[in-house]
């Protein structure tokens, strides 16, 4: 080959350059930089967001502040609403538990006044076989009579009523007569001590003879 075909050859692969064109070192070395990292596969690429990192302008963050604030709404409201249940069964409990107190209280004062019930009946009736019909045994009367009424309406009831049919619930039966033939029942023959009921519960039965 000839130099001036060597010259011919270099001019058809060197590069168009129009006017005012120049090719400097630099712009050679980056064509060479860029055919080297083609040659090794690495491509430049823009950095891709890392997980969790903040959203694009205009997308949603999290749940929308009405859902958050309905949802809080929500749970303070099931909360009172628990308190409230929790406060209702408390004051029911206490309310019941005031009432058995009362009741419990009740009951021992009604079982401390029987003693004196029982020694107004035997003066009374001291004062009935005596035949005694003075000032003292008619103030007696009344005032047992006057007790026996203010006791009966907070609830006392006095159990003491002959030939009356046999209830173990209420009568203590300490004495047995023979009843007439053919009759199986058991009746009240006499009360020996009266009996009593505290609104509806027996607090003590009544002492009786039964016959039958």
């Amino acid at each position: 080959m000839s130099h001036s075909d060597e010259t011919a050859r270099h001019e058809e692969v060197a590069p168009e350059q129009g006017a005012g064109d120049t090719w400097s070192e630099a712009d050679t070395a980056a064509v060479e930089a860029e055919a080297q990292a083609g040659a090794n596969g690495t491509t430049s690429t823009p950095d891709a967001p890392e997980p969790g990192g903040s959203a694009a302008p205009g997308e949603p963050i999290g749940d929308d502040p009405a859902t958050v604030l309905a949802r809080q709404r929500d749970e303070y409201l099931q909360a009172l609403q628990r308190t409230q249940a929790d406060f209702e069964n408390y004051r029911k409990r206490i309310a019941r538990l005031q009432e058995e107190q009362a009741a419990r209280a009740s009951s021992d004062l009604v079982h401390k006044i029987l003693p004196v019930l029982d020694t107004l009946d035997l003066a009374l009736a001291h004062q009935s076989e005596a035949g005694a019909d003075s000032d003292d045994a008619k103030a007696l009367a009344a005032a047992r009579g006057q007790l026996l009424d203010v006791l009966g309406k907070e609830g006392l009831e006095r159990v003491d009523e002959a030939g009356v049919p046999f209830d173990p619930s209420v009568h203590d039966a300490v004495a047995h007569t023979d009843g007439e033939e053919g009759s199986g029942e058991v009746v009240i023959d006499s009360v020996l001590r009266s009996g009593y009921r505290w609104r509806g519960q027996v607090v003590r039965p009544a002492m009786v003879s039964v016959r039958g």
